[in-house]
């Protein structure tokens, strides 16, 4: 499917394009709000600046993906693959990214406030000065990730790996950090009052 047939079938008000091939299609600045992609293979697809408000990409491909600045609040993004993907100011909040892949995605500066993402795997991830107040990070892998200036407050990060980590400045108060791994993570400057550290390593 193109990009033009698309956006064509989608102003006539079909919303469903699970399993659609929309690899490396130009959709920046779309407007896919509501839309169904799940299992869709947007892999190298842009699609920077689109609305992909409460939109359901699970399972959806899409590695290596530009999301730049994308607007993708209350989506479902559930076990799909954003590794690579550039994520950068994209707004996340509230979506739902359990178990999705997004190891060595840019995540700079994102807003995941109140995102759901349990069991997802962020190795290597970029998520400098990103906002995740509240949000679920059980058990997710951010094995050498970069959290610098972050803003975690609240978030919950039981069981998370976060060894070697780049954590310096980032900002854990309240933060459950039960049984984290923090083995050898750089935690210089970084704000722990009031988080919970019970049975953490590497402190």
């Amino acid at each position: 499917m193109t990009a033009q047939k698309l956006l064509a079938a989608y102003a006539k008000g079909e919303r469903n394009f699970s399993g659609a091939d929309l690899m490396e299609a130009d959709l920046s600045g779309a407007d896919l709000s509501g839309a169904n992609l799940s299992r869709a293979d947007l892999s190298g697809a842009n699609l920077s600046r689109a609305n992909l408000r409460i939109a359901n990409l699970s399972e959806a491909n899409l590695s290596d993906a530009n999301l730049h600045k994308a607007r993708l609040l209350v989506a479902n993004l559930r076990e799909a693959n954003l590794s690579r993907a550039n994520l950068r100011e994209a707004n996340l909040s509230e979506a739902n990214l359990c178990e999705a892949n997004l190891s060595g995605a840019d995540l700079d500066y994102a807003d995941l406030n109140r995102a759901e993402l349990s069991g997802a795997n962020l190795i290597g991830a970029k998520l400098i000065g990103a906002y995740l107040i509240g949000a679920k990070l059980i058990g997710v892998n951010l094995n050498g990730a970069h959290l610098s200036i972050a803003n975690l407050s609240g978030a919950d990060l039981s069981g998370a790996n976060l060894s070697e980590a780049g954590l310096s400045e980032a900002d854990f108060s309240e933060a459950n950090l039960s049984g984290a791994n923090l083995s050898e993570a750089n935690l210089e400057g970084a704000n722990l009052e009031g988080a919970n550290l019970e049975g953490a390593i590497g402190l």
